[in-house]
């Protein structure tokens, strides 16, 4: 989905169009950042962002964006051509100058989503995973979904279904709006080209997109892309050799030297891109108590605090009486995370507990007690475990830890081995236990 497959950049408040819900929630989404991901424990580099002009005609395109963002209030600065060689000794050096956006940076977002989600059940929200609406409707003022296994009643609904909000809100005989996938490849560099930049660096922006980026990730790695191309199939997640050339050459004419033999993996995502062109944030026309959150394309990993924190306006409009929950609690219990501490740390976490010692993933450093905690914290397949620790994200892609991984989710969660997948249903990666086919075997 978008919430895994994006660029996880906080973008710096000043690349959208006035007047728009894009920088309405952009910059104020931005700002909200640094507190946030403190309170969740979730890794956030501010590491700026770089617009960088390559001829003196784009400096002055870059001039007009750094007037834009001024205007809201973000901090910006110009810089020449010798200040951003100065700052980013790769870039190619035919470059003119630049805009810097010193509070932008880079989050990875499956672990915001994951640490979210246990922030929400600490808190007493219940969810379902792996749950897909079939059926919704109306029904003498109350709103009805219906799934493969329950029916949930509910006086308001948010419909945050991101590609496919524009099908829920037909189920409720909303059709005033539409969502198209824009798909976006990205390719990922090993972290021996980790310094290469420090900033994400992005050229001047075309009509449809930013363009192709060179992305510092908050996990260490670069990445370069995405591509922004309209598709039919909203699960169209293909890459392409002719995506991998246009993102390359892009990227190349930003920094140089990047090498494509460091490459070792690449994704695709898809945006909900509305008929609009903005976000769709509202009450529905039709439907009382039914809220809109539709068409979150980028920048909505930046924005997406700043709208929740509009949500419960929209509901007091639509009549539902909110009150501040006196214990809320802010903060997500500390995760650990093996390869930042000292010896020391490491060596009394080990006494404590054996399984840190015990490196499951070699690329990443990552332990099995990282990984069971995962486990515990709601993790249940490959995917999961990858995206809360890393284990299986290194130069190997899991060729190693992706056994012991499988075991050990297995063991977790009194599974058979057979039945622990990467992503759900349907992508289970052990077929059969030799030993047991050979039994079988011989018994018949």
């Amino acid at each position: 989905g978008s919430t895994k497959a994006n660029s996880g950049i906080v973008h710096g408040g000043f690349h959208e169009e006035p007047g728009t819900l894009k920088a309405k929630y952009c910059f104020p989404g931005n700002q909200m950042y640094p507190q946030m991901c403190k309170e969740l424990d979730v890794c956030f580099e501010q590491n700026g962002i770089l617009m960088v002009a390559r001829t003196p005609e784009e400096m002055e395109t870059v001039k007009e964006y750094y007037q834009r963002g001024i205007d809201r209030g973000v901090n910006l600065r110009l810089l020449s051509k010798e200040e951003v060689l100065a700052q980013e000794p790769n870039l190619d050096p035919g470059i003119a100058g630049a805009l810097f956006a010193p509070e932008g940076g880079s989050v990875m977002p499956f672990e915001l989503a994951a640490a979210l989600m246990e922030n929400a059940v600490q808190n007493g929200a219940n969810y379902l995973t792996n749950t897909q609406i079939q059926r919704a409707w109306t029904e003498n003022g109350e709103k009805f979904l219906e799934t493969e296994e329950l029916v949930i009643q509910a006086d308001y609904v948010i419909n945050a279904a991101g590609l496919f909000s524009d099908d829920l809100a037909r189920m409720f005989g909303d059709d005033y709006f539409s969502i198209h996938p824009r798909k976006g490849e990205e390719y990922i560099f090993d972290l021996s080209v980790k310094n290469m930049v420090k900033s994400t660096i992005f050229p001047v922006p075309g009509k449809i997109s930013k363009g192709i980026l060179v992305i510092p990730t908050a996990a260490g790695n670069l990445m370069m892309g995405p591509t922004g191309d309209d598709v039919l199939e909203k699960e169209d997640l293909s890459t392409s050799q002719y995506g991998f050339e246009r993102i390359f050459e892009g990227a190349k004419s930003l920094v140089p030297s990047l090498d494509p033999r460091k490459i070792i993996a690449q994704f695709a995502g898809v945006r909900a891109a509305s008929d609009r062109g903005d976000f769709i944030v509202e009450l529905s026309p039709n439907v009382p108590g039914l809220v809109h959150l539709a068409g979150i394309e980028s920048p909505g990993l930046t924005a997406a605090p700043a709208i929740a924190a509009d949500v419960p306006r929209l509901l007091r409009e639509a009549g539902l009486a909110l009150e501040l929950k006196g214990n809320f609690e802010p903060r997500r219990r500390p995760v650990i995370r093996f390869n930042t501490l000292s010896r020391a740390e490491q060596d009394a976490l080990v006494k404590e507990d054996p399984s840190y010692g015990r490196i499951i993933c070699r690329c990443e450093s990552i332990t099995e007690g990282e990984i069971v905690d995962a486990v515990h914290r709601g993790a249940r397949t490959l995917d999961g475990i990858k995206f809360r620790t890393r284990a299986g994200a290194g130069r190997c892609q899991g060729g190693f830890c992706q056994p012991l991984i499988t075991q050990i989710l297995s063991r977790e969660l009194d599974i058979p081995v057979t039945k622990v997948s990467k992503r759900g249903p349907g992508s289970e990666q052990v077929k059969y236990v030799a030993k047991e086919l050979y039994e079988s075997e011989v018994q018949a």
